[in-house]
């Protein structure tokens, strides 16, 4: 699985605090020495404040041996810095609960009435980090919201307050929240609104653009625990991965792995599942095959094969071996290799029972499409590594559920399709509701622009 595994790629773009969790992760999954492990989390530790878990690691390590960086870190916790915040920090939050001023505003009146500096700001944002790197996560989203609510977007730490408080929530697992903040560095990111010293530093057009190019990388990377845990995270990751052209070059250009998360997620989209069982029924309507769904995995599998020179694994894999060479028993190894992947990674392993049974979706309707009726059912159960009893059953409650016209003749052991015209006015209606979907989508991207 080691051969699989992403973490390392990924853990190039994520804040140190942000690896934590895959660490632990990798720890329960036994892919990698556990002590290498532990010696990677020290690491990590070196540059942050959280005392406590840097010990527990270094006495898991050196088991007699003291670490000594405790007494310093102590004696900065209860130094002067913290309490030199204290009453800025109760101002600011009784304003800001108390009054409906923007943030230009409130920073003027708390200038006027309470000797609010603008250095008062970055002693704002140095305690929100410090308590950020000793771990306490609800206070640092705490002081990096007031921050964000009264610094101006040309400040030099405006974005970097902005990535802080994205990454707090993340860690806190609040995930409407960390939703919103997602949206909000994005909206940054691509309007340009908010200032980096980089930026000013990259005069050049060319710096400039790989700035943007940067930070979009980091976001498609930070974006991946928001994504895959949201309720709306899998409708997102395809509309902003695939369809939102400089995510797209960016994900071509400087992170080609991320197509594993956004192929399970094009497999694993519950608002795109009612489309799947028509889809099963293709053989009878054609015209289905311009519908939206169908369009999506179309779009997503070109991507594939152009990347599949810098990026494969059996997850992209799945859908080059099922959509473009249409061969059953490698999409069925393929599968059953995706089952392990998935099974060890981080993001995706909520994931395991809802790609598996889309998987199966796809194969069989894909299996429906080119044979068309008289199926054997020892053959569907090998191609969807099911057992023949394990089969017929899945293949009753999909046609139930799908409403098909179909039968199963199980004394003869097969599935029996049926050959229902259609009638043009239900071509029309069905091409008609597919432009309607692509045309929303179409106006919700322009809106977003």
């Amino acid at each position: 699985m080691a051969q699989y595994d992403l973490t390392s790629k990924v853990g190039c773009y994520l804040d140190r605090h942000l690896v934590f969790p895959l660490l632990e992760f990798l720890s329960e999954r036994d892919i990698f020495d556990e002590r290498d492990l532990h010696k990677g989390k020290l690491e990590l530790l070196s540059n942050t404040n959280m005392v406590d878990f840097a010990m527990d690691v270094h006495k898991t390590l050196y088991p007699g041996e003291v670490c000594r960086k405790q007494n310093f870190l102590l004696s900065n916790i209860h130094g002067s810095f913290e309490q030199d915040f204290v009453g800025v920090t109760m101002t600011v939050k009784f304003l800001i609960i108390e009054t409906t001023r923007e943030g230009k505003q409130l920073f003027e009146y708390l200038e006027k009435h309470h000797n609010f500096k603008l250095e008062d700001l970055d002693t704002l944002y140095d305690y929100a980090k410090f308590q950020y790197e000793c771990g306490n996560y609800s206070g640092a989203a705490e002081y990096l919201y007031f921050h964000r609510v009264l610094v101006q977007s040309d400040d030099k730490r405006a974005m970097d307050s902005l990535w802080g408080k994205l990454a707090s929530e993340i860690l806190m697992q609040d995930w409407d929240t960390a939703w919103e903040d997602l949206h909000r560095l994005q909206e940054s990111i691509d309007t340009n609104t908010v200032a980096s010293p980089l930026q000013v530093i990259f005069q050049n057009n060319f710096l400039s653009v790989f700035y943007l190019l940067q930070q979009r990388t980091w976001l498609i990377h930070w974006s991946l625990f928001v994504f895959f845990n949201h309720a709306k995270g899998r409708d997102e990751i395809i509309d902003l991965f695939l369809y939102q052209p400089p995510y797209l070059n960016t994900i071509q250009t400087m992170c080609p792995w991320v197509l594993r998360y956004l192929t399970t997620a094009v497999i694993t989209n519950k608002r795109r599942r009612q489309f799947y069982y028509i889809l099963l029924a293709i053989f009878q309507l054609v015209s289905f095959l311009s519908i939206f769904p169908f369009q999506v995995l179309k779009d997503l599998v070109r991507v594939i094969q152009q990347e599949s020179y810098t990026y494969r694994d059996p997850v992209t894999e799945f859908l080059e071996c099922l959509y473009v060479h249409f061969d059953f028993d490698k999409a069925q190894e393929k599968l059953r290799e995706c089952e392990v992947v998935l099974s060890n990674d981080f993001f995706l392993i909520a994931c395991l029972d809802d790609f598996i049974e889309n998987a199966r979706l796809f194969i069989f309707e894909t299996f429906c499409r080119i044979h068309q009726s008289g199926d054997n059912i020892d053959m569907l159960a090998d191609k969807l590594n099911m057992s023949e009893d394990e089969a017929e059953r899945w293949i009753v409650n999909l046609i139930r559920n799908a409403r098909l016209d179909a039968k199963i003749d199980s004394k003869m052991g097969h599935v029996m399709m049926g050959t229902q015209a259609v009638s043009s006015y239900e071509q029309v209606i069905e091409k008609t509701k597919s432009l309607g979907l692509r045309t929303q989508m179409l106006s919700t991207n322009v809106e977003r622009r």
